[in-house]
């Protein structure tokens, strides 16, 4: 019998029932994968390389950093035939187009439990015109559950665009081959680290974290989750920055005290701990607060976040921005991006601490609903937000930060400091 075609079939949620498509779905536009202007795949680094059925051929497919590209598999013909060789010629999209990836899967209506595994969804977003975008989809299907599993979570986290400041902070780049070779050379780092924690309560570890204008970026931000990394990014700064606002906060500071500097009070005979004499205190309006156990390189700060500490010194650097005008704020976020010293500003003021307890004195931080279109998804109204390596966390109270040194031991070395980098955010 004929091989009947193949239609598509999406599923918009995971585990969800499916709907056949009409006939002029079945298959990605051609506008959507290919280009007179493809990068060439050389230049990126490869992730992943498997074998998928796409539209009625198997490909060969191939991951990279960048984009996705496949190449009919087809057997070797005698002849020369132009028209078939321009048939199986590579096809291509870019993830920065992908907003998401769904499992695809074959449920029955009586099923309670996820279906038959058919392969993986690619949802797209291109600009059909000027104003406009058109949506497509594309399936790869494979009826492998692990083959489709490695590739569902490498394409996740590619689309997530976590934060990985520690990997950028031990190895210069967030690379698979050099933290590799770290690990066969043997290098060991010891790393401080941070506990952040409310009354009684230990929220988390971590390296970095910032109240203020980077926790509401960041909220923002996983208000758009459709979008790509770098636009997501992008929108979320300027959305931060349009609604530009102060926070009545009161931080207390434990300044660090070196080891030559305990030793010399302990020469003088002062007692062993003396932590409530040692407390500082101030207060007032902050557009951001930045606590940093470790220097925090990233593509948008070539110098690090906090360029002056590093990675088991036993401190933190505490870096406060004061209210100041929005233009003056916005220098400051450029200087991130330079080798100049970004916090040469008289609003900017930085300390060397141990220990910082953030407490803001009113709600003008708290998420209220009646600032966006849209319930937000992800910060409730009675909670405050704040960005902790790169993550959403919402705390509902004073947060406490205290670190502990040379916690942990990990595969990498001290990196130096990269002048020559360019900044990646194209919002500022």
């Amino acid at each position: 019998m004929p091989r009947r075609r193949r239609r598509s079939r999406v599923s918009a949620l995971e585990g969800g029932r499916e709907e056949e498509a009409p006939p002029e779905a079945a298959a990605v536009p051609s506008a959507l994968l290919t280009s007179s202007q493809q990068t060439e795949a050389a230049a990126e680094q490869i992730l992943l390389r498997g074998i998928f059925e796409i539209g009625r051929g198997s490909c060969d497919v191939v991951l990279s950093d960048q984009a996705l590209r496949w190449r009919p598999i087809q057997p070797e013909r005698p002849t020369g035939d132009s028209k078939y060789d321009m048939l199986c010629k590579e096809e291509f999209i870019e993830l920065k187009d992908v907003f998401s990836v769904k499992l695809k899967r074959r449920c029955s209506v009586k099923q309670q439990r996820s279906g038959t595994l058919l392969g993986i969804t690619l949802f797209i977003c291109l600009k059909k015109e000027q104003n406009k975008l058109k949506d497509s989809t594309l399936d790869l299907i494979n009826l492998s559950e692990d083959h489709c599993d490695i590739w569902f979570r490498q394409l996740k986290k590619i689309l997530t665009g976590s934060t990985n400041v520690l990997a950028h902070s031990l190895h210069g780049i967030s690379h698979v081959v050099t933290a590799t070779l770290h690990i066969i050379m043997g290098h060991i780092q010891l790393v401080d680290v941070c506990t952040f924690s409310t009354t009684n309560k230990l929220l988390r570890f971590g390296f970095s974290a910032m109240f203020g204008f980077g926790g509401r970026t960041l909220a923002l931000a996983e208000k758009c989750r459709w979008m790509s990394p770098s636009h997501r990014r992008d929108f979320a700064v300027m959305k931060a920055l349009a609604k530009l606002k102060p926070e009545d906060c009161e931080i207390s500071f434990l300044p660090f005290k070196s080891s030559e500097d305990v030793q010399e009070r302990r020469a003088q005979g002062s007692p062993k701990s003396d932590c409530n004499d040692q407390w500082q205190m101030i207060q007032g309006q902050f557009l951001n607060v930045s606590i940093m156990a470790i220097p925090c390189l990233c593509s948008v700060a070539p110098r690090g976040l906090a360029p002056n500490t590093r990675l088991n010194n036993g401190s933190m650097a505490l870096i406060i921005a004061r209210n100041t005008s929005r233009p003056e704020f916005i220098k400051h976020l450029k200087r991130y991006a330079s080798v100049k010293n970004q916090f040469n500003f008289p609003f900017v003021e930085t300390y060397t601490v141990a220990e910082v307890i953030v407490h803001p004195r009113n709600n003008s931080s708290r998420y209220s609903p009646e600032e966006e279109e849209e319930p937000h998804e992800t910060a409730s109204e009675n909670s405050f937000p704040w960005n902790v390596d790169g993550d959403l966390m919402e705390v509902t109270s004073e947060v406490h930060v205290r670190l502990h040194p040379r916690l942990i031991s990990l595969y990498g070395g001290s990196t130096e400091e990269i002048n020559d980098s360019k900044v990646t955010c194209n919002c500022l």
